[in-house]
Protein backbone atom coordinates (compact mmCIF):
# COMPACT_ATOMS: atom_id res chain seq x y z
CA UNK A 1 0.00 0.00 0.00
CA UNK A 2 1.41 3.42 -0.99
CA UNK A 3 2.58 5.54 1.92
CA UNK A 4 0.44 8.53 0.93
CA UNK A 5 -2.69 6.54 0.07
CA UNK A 6 -5.87 7.69 1.79
CA UNK A 7 -7.21 4.90 4.02
CA UNK A 8 -8.70 6.95 6.87
CA UNK A 9 -12.08 8.67 6.57
CA UNK A 10 -13.11 11.41 9.00
CA UNK A 11 -16.87 11.96 8.92
CA UNK A 12 -19.21 14.51 10.42
CA UNK A 13 -20.91 13.50 13.68
CA UNK A 14 -23.60 16.06 14.43
CA UNK A 15 -26.24 13.86 16.08
CA UNK A 16 -26.15 12.22 19.49
CA UNK A 17 -28.47 9.48 18.26
CA UNK A 18 -26.12 8.70 15.36
CA UNK A 19 -23.18 8.54 17.76
CA UNK A 20 -25.16 6.16 19.96
CA UNK A 21 -25.64 3.91 16.91
CA UNK A 22 -21.89 4.06 16.28
CA UNK A 23 -21.14 3.14 19.90
CA UNK A 24 -23.76 0.40 20.35
CA UNK A 25 -24.25 -1.05 16.89
CA UNK A 26 -20.98 -0.14 15.15
CA UNK A 27 -22.16 1.37 11.91
CA UNK A 28 -22.41 4.73 10.17
CA UNK A 29 -24.31 5.70 7.01
CA UNK A 30 -23.40 7.92 4.07
CA UNK A 31 -25.77 8.69 1.16
CA UNK A 32 -24.45 7.01 -1.98
CA UNK A 33 -24.96 10.22 -3.93
CA UNK A 34 -22.50 12.17 -1.73
CA UNK A 35 -20.03 9.48 -0.69
CA UNK A 36 -16.28 10.26 -0.95
CA UNK A 37 -14.08 8.27 -3.29
CA UNK A 38 -12.46 6.01 -0.68
CA UNK A 39 -15.90 4.72 0.27
CA UNK A 40 -16.86 4.08 -3.34
CA UNK A 41 -13.64 2.19 -4.06
CA UNK A 42 -13.77 0.37 -0.71
CA UNK A 43 -10.33 1.52 0.46
CA UNK A 44 -11.38 2.78 3.91
CA UNK A 45 -9.41 1.04 6.66
CA UNK A 46 -10.38 3.34 9.54
CA UNK A 47 -13.35 5.61 10.16
CA UNK A 48 -13.24 8.52 12.61
CA UNK A 49 -15.69 11.18 13.78
CA UNK A 50 -15.55 14.98 13.88
CA UNK A 51 -17.89 16.13 16.66
CA UNK A 52 -19.91 19.33 16.26
CA UNK A 53 -20.88 21.76 19.03
CA UNK A 54 -23.83 19.58 20.11
CA UNK A 55 -21.31 17.33 21.90
CA UNK A 56 -20.17 20.19 24.17
CA UNK A 57 -16.94 18.91 25.81
CA UNK A 58 -15.87 17.04 22.66
CA UNK A 59 -17.06 19.72 20.23
CA UNK A 60 -14.86 20.60 17.25
CA UNK A 61 -12.59 17.65 17.82
CA UNK A 62 -11.78 14.15 16.59
CA UNK A 63 -11.47 11.67 19.45
CA UNK A 64 -12.91 8.33 18.35
CA UNK A 65 -11.99 5.98 15.53
CA UNK A 66 -12.60 2.34 14.58
CA UNK A 67 -11.38 -0.26 12.12
CA UNK A 68 -13.77 -0.75 9.20
CA UNK A 69 -15.04 -4.32 8.73
CA UNK A 70 -17.50 -4.10 5.84
CA UNK A 71 -19.12 -1.59 3.47
CA UNK A 72 -22.42 -2.37 1.74
CA UNK A 73 -25.14 -0.44 -0.10
CA UNK A 74 -28.56 -0.62 1.56
CA UNK A 75 -31.88 1.21 1.49
CA UNK A 76 -32.66 3.67 4.25
CA UNK A 77 -35.68 1.55 5.18
CA UNK A 78 -33.26 -1.32 5.94
CA UNK A 79 -31.21 0.90 8.24
CA UNK A 80 -34.27 2.16 10.10
CA UNK A 81 -37.00 -0.50 9.74
CA UNK A 82 -39.08 0.98 12.58
CA UNK A 83 -39.44 4.41 11.00
CA UNK A 84 -42.56 5.27 8.96
CA UNK A 85 -42.15 5.05 5.18
CA UNK A 86 -41.36 8.43 3.58
CA UNK A 87 -39.71 9.88 0.47
CA UNK A 88 -36.25 8.95 1.81
CA UNK A 89 -37.02 5.33 2.58
CA UNK A 90 -35.89 4.05 -0.84
CA UNK A 91 -32.69 6.12 -0.91
CA UNK A 92 -29.41 4.21 -1.14
CA UNK A 93 -26.78 4.51 1.58
CA UNK A 94 -23.36 3.09 2.20
CA UNK A 95 -23.54 1.24 5.49
CA UNK A 96 -20.05 1.28 6.99
CA UNK A 97 -19.67 -1.40 9.66
CA UNK A 98 -16.73 -1.28 12.04
CA UNK A 99 -15.27 -2.65 15.27
CA UNK A 100 -15.48 -1.07 18.71
CA UNK A 101 -14.66 2.61 18.98
CA UNK A 102 -11.14 3.43 20.16
CA UNK A 103 -10.14 6.72 21.78
CA UNK A 104 -7.13 8.52 20.36
CA UNK A 105 -4.38 9.14 22.94
CA UNK A 106 -4.88 12.86 22.29
CA UNK A 107 -7.77 14.54 20.48
CA UNK A 108 -7.28 16.15 17.07
CA UNK A 109 -8.63 19.67 17.53
CA UNK A 110 -10.17 22.20 15.21
CA UNK A 111 -8.96 25.49 16.67
CA UNK A 112 -11.62 27.39 14.74
CA UNK A 113 -15.24 26.17 14.62
CA UNK A 114 -15.81 24.96 11.08
CA UNK A 115 -18.13 23.06 8.80
CA UNK A 116 -16.89 19.70 7.68
CA UNK A 117 -18.28 16.82 5.61
CA UNK A 118 -15.40 14.41 5.00
CA UNK A 119 -11.64 14.34 5.32
CA UNK A 120 -9.81 11.58 3.46
CA UNK A 121 -6.33 11.12 4.85
CA UNK A 122 -3.46 8.72 5.43
CA UNK A 123 -2.76 6.63 8.51
CA UNK A 124 0.57 8.40 8.86
CA UNK A 125 -1.09 11.81 9.08
CA UNK A 126 -4.05 10.67 11.17
CA UNK A 127 -2.11 9.05 13.97
CA UNK A 128 0.30 11.95 14.51
CA UNK A 129 -1.97 14.97 13.87
CA UNK A 130 -2.92 17.16 16.81
CA UNK A 131 -4.76 19.79 14.80
CA UNK A 132 -7.24 19.26 11.99
CA UNK A 133 -5.34 21.20 9.33
CA UNK A 134 -2.55 18.61 9.37
CA UNK A 135 -4.93 15.88 8.16
CA UNK A 136 -5.72 17.02 4.63
CA UNK A 137 -4.13 14.98 1.87
CA UNK A 138 -5.77 16.20 -1.33
CA UNK A 139 -2.83 17.93 -2.98
CA UNK A 140 0.98 17.67 -2.66
CA UNK A 141 1.17 21.33 -3.70
CA UNK A 142 -1.14 22.33 -0.84
CA UNK A 143 0.96 20.25 1.56
CA UNK A 144 4.06 22.17 0.52
CA UNK A 145 2.34 25.54 0.97
CA UNK A 146 0.95 24.43 4.34
CA UNK A 147 4.45 23.52 5.53
CA UNK A 148 5.62 26.98 4.46
CA UNK A 149 2.76 28.58 6.40
CA UNK A 150 3.70 26.63 9.52
CA UNK A 151 7.33 27.66 9.09
CA UNK A 152 6.37 31.33 8.65
CA UNK A 153 3.78 31.18 11.47
CA UNK A 154 0.88 32.10 9.18
CA UNK A 155 -2.38 30.89 10.71
CA UNK A 156 -4.68 29.46 8.03
CA UNK A 157 -7.56 27.02 7.69
CA UNK A 158 -7.22 24.34 5.01
CA UNK A 159 -10.16 23.19 2.88
CA UNK A 160 -12.47 25.75 4.47
CA UNK A 161 -16.17 25.66 3.54
CA UNK A 162 -18.02 28.89 2.87
CA UNK A 163 -21.33 29.69 1.17
CA UNK A 164 -22.33 32.64 -1.02
CA UNK A 165 -25.85 33.05 -2.40
CA UNK A 166 -26.64 29.35 -1.87
CA UNK A 167 -23.41 28.34 -3.64
CA UNK A 168 -20.81 26.42 -1.62
CA UNK A 169 -17.08 26.77 -2.02
CA UNK A 170 -14.09 24.99 -0.51
CA UNK A 171 -11.14 27.35 -0.10
CA UNK A 172 -7.66 25.84 -0.29
CA UNK A 173 -6.54 28.17 2.52
CA UNK A 174 -8.61 30.71 4.41
CA UNK A 175 -6.73 33.45 6.28
CA UNK A 176 -8.91 35.49 8.63
CA UNK A 177 -7.88 39.13 8.93
CA UNK A 178 -9.26 42.16 10.72
CA UNK A 179 -10.45 44.12 7.67
CA UNK A 180 -10.88 41.50 4.93
CA UNK A 181 -10.40 37.74 4.82
CA UNK A 182 -8.12 36.10 2.26
CA UNK A 183 -8.65 33.00 0.11
CA UNK A 184 -5.33 31.54 -1.05
CA UNK A 185 -5.57 29.04 -3.90
CA UNK A 186 -3.01 26.57 -5.27
CA UNK A 187 -3.52 26.31 -9.02
CA UNK A 188 -2.00 23.10 -10.35
CA UNK A 189 -0.81 24.00 -13.83
CA UNK A 190 -2.52 21.27 -15.85
CA UNK A 191 -5.94 21.49 -14.17
CA UNK A 192 -6.30 25.25 -13.86
CA UNK A 193 -4.89 26.06 -17.31
CA UNK A 194 -7.89 24.39 -18.93
CA UNK A 195 -10.05 27.14 -20.57
CA UNK A 196 -13.20 25.91 -18.83
CA UNK A 197 -11.46 25.99 -15.45
CA UNK A 198 -10.16 29.50 -16.13
CA UNK A 199 -13.73 30.71 -16.71
CA UNK A 200 -14.97 28.90 -13.62
CA UNK A 201 -12.14 30.30 -11.49
CA UNK A 202 -12.94 33.85 -12.64
CA UNK A 203 -16.62 33.39 -11.78
CA UNK A 204 -15.68 31.94 -8.40
CA UNK A 205 -13.29 34.82 -7.72
CA UNK A 206 -16.01 37.35 -8.54
CA UNK A 207 -18.46 35.75 -6.12
CA UNK A 208 -15.89 35.55 -3.33
CA UNK A 209 -14.75 39.14 -3.90
CA UNK A 210 -18.36 40.34 -3.83
CA UNK A 211 -18.80 38.60 -0.47
CA UNK A 212 -15.79 40.34 1.05
CA UNK A 213 -12.96 37.89 0.35
CA UNK A 214 -9.66 38.82 -1.22
CA UNK A 215 -8.45 36.04 -3.55
CA UNK A 216 -4.79 35.20 -4.18
CA UNK A 217 -3.87 32.47 -6.66
CA UNK A 218 -0.46 30.83 -6.97
CA UNK A 219 0.78 28.38 -9.59
CA UNK A 220 3.09 25.41 -9.14
CA UNK A 221 5.95 27.63 -10.34
CA UNK A 222 5.06 30.31 -7.77
CA UNK A 223 5.09 27.86 -4.88
CA UNK A 224 7.98 25.57 -5.82
CA UNK A 225 10.43 27.99 -7.41
CA UNK A 226 9.41 31.55 -6.52
CA UNK A 227 8.12 31.11 -2.99
CA UNK A 228 9.84 34.17 -1.50
CA UNK A 229 8.09 36.41 -4.03
CA UNK A 230 4.77 34.64 -3.32
CA UNK A 231 5.35 34.92 0.42
CA UNK A 232 5.98 38.67 0.10
CA UNK A 233 2.64 39.07 -1.67
CA UNK A 234 0.84 37.04 1.04
CA UNK A 235 2.65 38.95 3.78
CA UNK A 236 1.79 42.36 2.32
CA UNK A 237 -1.85 41.37 1.78
CA UNK A 238 -2.22 40.12 5.37
CA UNK A 239 -0.78 43.34 6.78
CA UNK A 240 -2.86 45.45 4.38
CA UNK A 241 -6.01 43.87 5.85
CA UNK A 242 -5.05 44.41 9.48
CA UNK A 243 -3.19 41.23 10.37
CA UNK A 244 -4.22 37.63 11.10
CA UNK A 245 -6.90 36.93 13.70
CA UNK A 246 -5.36 35.49 16.86
CA UNK A 247 -7.01 32.17 17.71
CA UNK A 248 -6.21 32.67 21.40
CA UNK A 249 -7.99 36.02 21.42
CA UNK A 250 -10.49 36.66 18.65
CA UNK A 251 -10.36 40.41 19.36
CA UNK A 252 -6.63 40.58 18.57
CA UNK A 253 -4.76 40.34 15.29
CA UNK A 254 -1.21 39.56 14.24
CA UNK A 255 0.89 41.42 11.71
CA UNK A 256 3.46 39.34 9.83
CA UNK A 257 6.94 40.79 10.34
CA UNK A 258 9.12 41.32 7.28
CA UNK A 259 12.09 39.81 9.13
CA UNK A 260 11.36 36.08 9.06
CA UNK A 261 13.42 35.53 12.21
CA UNK A 262 11.11 37.72 14.29
CA UNK A 263 8.01 36.40 16.02
CA UNK A 264 4.54 37.58 15.01
CA UNK A 265 3.58 40.82 16.65
CA UNK A 266 0.20 41.13 18.37
CA UNK A 267 -1.72 44.32 17.91
CA UNK A 268 -5.13 45.29 19.22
Amino acid sequence: MAKNQNTVLVVLMNSKSDFEIAQKFNWYRIPVISAPSIVKNNSVKYISFYHTKIFEKEKYSIKWYAEVKKITIVKRKELFPNLPFDNKSENDYYKIEFGNLIALPKEILSLRPRRLLFIQTTEEKFFIAREINYLFNDSPLEDILWEKFVEKQITAERQFYTSINESYFILDFAVFCKIRNIDIECDGDKFHMDPLMIRMDKHRNNLLESAGWSVLRFTTQDILYNFQKSYNIINETINKYGGIQDLNNFDSYKYIMSDENQQLLLFD
